[in-house]
């Protein structure tokens, strides 16, 4: 029996068709239900239908598809249905876009994770070995642990758990903390889950520090399992702490010793000794300076504008990741980034040659199609980071491109990336036209989709130019797409001919180019799925399982 759609089916306007599909569910006779072609690849269309009514999906392996036509048909949507979800799975975080609020956002983002994990739910798995956000690694783990009688034999259990123990490994502890605090809500308490979270907590490096700065989570994600702390001061300090006079750890005892002591809170974490500081009413330039050896990179960057200012030298920015970095730049102001050129493009160059790493100079002659439109300001969650990602872009594809080999082109006209800002409509046609007459040997478009001046060119130019002036595909054209589309369930398109992926941080790049090969249409199911094989290989490998 084919798989249902896993959610329930809800009333709307007919969403925008993904080009090139068939609808699967065409000529079924369906009393007094009006289907519509299926959104950006979904195999169902859910939108139109009454308030409830469940709707079966195709799948790849119903005996439809066991001709030979059929089959090839079937796997070119479960391809298709596949990268849907790892696009979203890379760009989409449940919060508040430009053109969609956090609602649409979470709703769409649920629904293609549930449809993704009930129809092909090793892929599911597999794509915590890709390079997808955080948010989306956790929602996997969530939903897998949720659905241990769905993961078929003790085989496909024991790989799910390998490659949810690797992930877990690289999430920050406190979204990690947050997952366990939602597994309890929810109630998912079986043997594997407990398993999982006693492996983690007894691989973290220093269970005392994890007690000071995650203190709710980590008496939450013990209790949850029924485990014992790592130590019996741990314990006590954990869930008795008038137990104890003092305690033997340096880090348990600062945090009891910085209710009253001032000195005491420099010892212990910055996140941590933020909130002493603020009690003891300790200025905020002198407690950045003292606190500074206790802080990350990270945390020195998000401080540094205040640092500067009390001590004439900020954060150290040569080691910070690429679209870190661009999100800093961007929150100066112009007259900043004039007087900090030399050191912030320097800054820049340097992230970007140790994202290309060993691609460094080898992609020949590349032409960068870079969206500063207004949309690009992102929303009150997310600012201005559609537009970091642009400018990460432009300086990882000239550290990729051959030396002197680079052109790129913003959308509103400018020249001088340090200084751009999201302004004006979108004119991706025109700017295309001019990257394709330099005669590069790649294009990499950097938009969220929304051609608007005027609409609609950009896809009719890169249309042309596929099927009569580059058929034999001597230019490779590529767009990657930063921000989720929630009404179409993926990022939104250029053209069919064009392959599309979504893209979170400007590092991922390469990878992501090389992944969006598998969205032109001419590679199926079994190629994606080798792909992902070798992905999940690699990645159990690096993590040691």
């Amino acid at each position: 029996m084919p798989p249902v759609c896993p959610v329930p089916l809800t009333t709307g306007p007919p969403g925008r068709g993904s080009p090139g599909l068939r609808n699967p569910l065409a000529g079924l006779p369906l009393p007094g239900v009006s289907v519509s072609p299926p959104a950006a690849g979904l195999r169902c269309d859910f939108r139109n239908l009454p308030l409830k009514q469940r709707l079966r999906c195709s799948c790849p392996h119903s005996p439809a598809g066991t001709h030979e036509k059929g089959r090839a048909l079937s796997e070119l949507v479960a391809a298709e249905d596949v990268l849907l979800f790892v696009n979203a799975a890379v760009t989409a975080t449940g919060q508040r876009e430009f053109r969609s609020s956090a609602a649409a956002q979470h709703f769409s983002l649920r629904f293609v994770h549930e449809y993704v994990r009930v129809n092909y739910r090793p892929v599911y798995a597999a794509a915590l070995a890709l390079d997808i956000n955080h948010h989306n690694a956790a929602l996997i783990v969530e939903q897998l642990l949720r659905t241990p009688h769905e993961a078929g034999g003790p085989e496909a259990k024991r790989a799910e758990g390998r490659l949810i123990a690797a992930r877990l490994a690289l999430l920050p502890p406190q979204r990690v903390y947050r997952l366990f605090r939602t597994l309890r809500a929810a109630g998912v308490n079986n043997r594997r889950t407990r398993a999982i979270v006693r492996a983690w907590l007894a691989a973290r490096p220093d269970p005392t520090l994890d007690a000071v700065k995650y203190r709710p989570g980590l008496k939450t994600a013990l209790r949850h399992v029924h485990a014992r702390p790592a130590d019996p001061e741990t314990g006590d300090f954990l869930f008795a702490p008038g137990r104890r006079v003092r305690y033997a750890s340096d880090t348990l005892d600062a945090y009891r010793r910085a209710h009253y002591e001032q000195a005491a809170l420099y010892e212990l974490p910055f996140t941590v000794a933020e909130g002493f500081a603020a009690k003891h009413k300790v200025p905020r330039a002198v407690f950045l300076e003292r606190i500074a050896p206790r802080m990350t990179r990270l945390e020195k960057l998000r401080a540094d504008r205040t640092t500067r200012a009390a001590t004439g030298a900020g954060a150290d920015l040569a080691g910070m990741p690429l679209t870190r970095l661009a999100l800093y730049v961007l929150a100066l102001p112009f007259g900043e980034r004039v007087e900090r050129r030399a050191e912030l493009t320097g800054a820049l160059r340097a992230a970007a040659r140790r994202a290309a790493g060993p691609y460094a100079g080898s992609w020949g002659r590349v032409a960068a199609v870079l969206d500063d439109s207004f949309s690009s300001s992102g929303s009150t969650v997310k600012r201005r980071r559609p537009l970091a990602v642009a400018l990460g872009c432009h300086f990882l594809l000239e550290a990729l491109a051959a030396p002197g080999a680079y052109t790129a082109l913003w959308t509103s006209g400018g020249s001088d990336p340090l200084l751009v800002r999201p302004t004006g409509p979108t004119p991706l046609g025109l700017r295309i036209l001019d990257a394709l007459e330099t005669g590069p040997d790649r294009v990499v478009i950097v938009s969220d989709g929304w051609d608007n001046a005027p609409p609609g060119l950009a896809g009719e130019v890169l249309r042309v130019w596929r099927s009569r002036l580059d058929p034999e595909r001597r230019t490779s054209v590529v767009h990657l797409n930063p921000v989720y589309d929630a009404q179409g369930f993926d990022v939104r398109r250029l053209a069919p001919s064009v392959p599309t992926a979504g893209i979170r941080d400007a590092e991922d790049l390469a990878a992501l180019v090389e992944i969006a090969q598998f969205a032109e249409g001419r590679t199926g199911f079994v190629e994606l799925r080798t792909y992902l094989d070798r992905r999940v290989e690699l990645f159990l490998k690096e993590a040691g399982g």
